[in-house]
């Protein structure tokens, strides 16, 4: 049997005896128990903290974050921070970003109502969490109205600096300095990434165009600023690079996700099964184990093996579908850190739900549902 063969009959074992557990989440005040519904859940880069948008009943949002904790024995706790902040504006996008550390803010757009503008703002992490009596840091708001989409540099060659997709135009702004560069497009950009090895961010449109900006260009006029230029066939609502930074994930709204080698503008792969039609849903890669996941507006999860396009796995939502019951998903091969458990992390309506991706797992605090989906 030919390696890949076999790697991918290893996935499939694993990923068919993927079964749910409800987690118990831990909060300082008991008192208060969540009531109401998750609308989106990101990871920072070592998947110990999860940042956490819930719809509330009178409209707006709260935010917050989760913190995970693997344990010895094999079980994973989950304590809710105990700062939450509530507005009565729409979140549209969310990134981790690196300001005085790794993951040390959060960079949250913010859409607009009535006389109230939208803002991008830029949090630090600690300011969720009463156990730091210091200053929480650096804490920024940036006047850019309705960012559909937003994106943090790591590359050192722009420092600090981050994207946000909008209407017609991308902003690139240093967020130390307040310093940006505008650049004019013809279509809404609903996705966006920076690649690592260089300063070069990759943007999806709603015409289903994808192109990057190479950051170190800008100086050049017109379009000569667009490098990698390619489509799909309908609005783009995610986009993901692959750890070479040769290949290029994207979903659109038609459902289809194809997998592009930058150097030939061309899909190589193509991964069939996804749903969607009108949704911003984002794509998860979790390439230790060669696993490409997504949400459908179906509100069923699917997992393909990202190098041959296999699906694996299509587990239903743990609650009846609905537009505003969509799971928000995090894959990781150590939630909880160094010491972290691989699975699934599912957040649905005001519950949350792990998927243990080995068989080793113990319920320890956490309540199992013997039930496999």
């Amino acid at each position: 049997m030919r390696e890949s063969s076999y790697c991918r009959l290893i996935h499939e074992l694993k990923v068919s005896s993927m079964k749910r557990h409800k987690l118990e989440v831990q909060s300082s005040d008991s008192s208060s128990p969540n009531t109401d519904n998750f609308k989106l859940i990101v990871a920072d880069s070592a998947c110990e903290r999860v940042f956490t948008v819930n719809d509330v009943e009178h409209g707006g949002c709260k935010y917050g974050i989760m913190n995970f904790r693997g344990c010895s024995e094999g079980s994973l706790s989950v304590e809710m921070c105990d700062n939450l902040y509530f507005t009565n504006r729409k979140v549209n996008s969310i990134c981790w970003a690196s300001v005085t550390h790794s993951d040390s803010h959060v960079l949250l757009c913010l859409v607009g109502i009535a006389q109230t503008p939208g803002c991008v703002s830029l949090l630090p992490a600690s300011l969720f969490s009463n156990s730091n009596p210091d200053q929480p840091g650096m804490l920024c708001s940036f006047k850019i109205s309705t960012a559909w989409s937003c994106a943090w540099c790591l590359n050192p060659q722009a420092d600090k600096n981050f994207s946000t997709g909008l209407s017609r135009r991308v902003i690139v702004t240093d967020a130390v300095t307040g310093r940006r560069q505008t650049y004019g497009i013809s279509s809404d950009v609903l996705a966006q990434q920076f690649a690592l090895r260089a300063p070069v961010l990759y943007n999806g449109c709603r015409s289903g165009e994808i192109f990057s900006i190479d950051l170190r260009q800008r100086a050049r006029r017109g379009n000569g600023w667009k490098g990698s230029r390619f489509y799909q066939e309908s609005a783009i609502t995610s986009v993901r690079i692959l750890h070479d930074e040769n290949y290029l994930l994207a979903a659109d709204m038609l459902g289809k996700i194809k997998l592009w080698d930058l150097r030939m503008s061309k899909a190589v792969q193509q991964y069939e099964g996804h749903h969607n039609e009108h949704a911003y849903l984002p794509l998860h890669v979790n390439e230790p184990e060669g696993l490409l996941l997504a949400v459908g507006q179906d509100c069923y999860t699917r997992m393909w093996s990202l190098g041959d396009g296999r699906l694996l796995r299509t587990i239903p939502s743990p609650h009846p579908a609905g537009k505003d019951s969509i799971p928000s998903v995090v894959f990781s091969s150590q939630l909880g850190g160094r010491r972290g458990l691989p699975g699934l992390l599912m957040a649905v309506c005001q519950d949350l739900y792990y998927f243990p991706y080995n068989s080793d797992y113990q319920d320890g605090s956490l309540s199992a549902e013997s039930k496999r989906d």
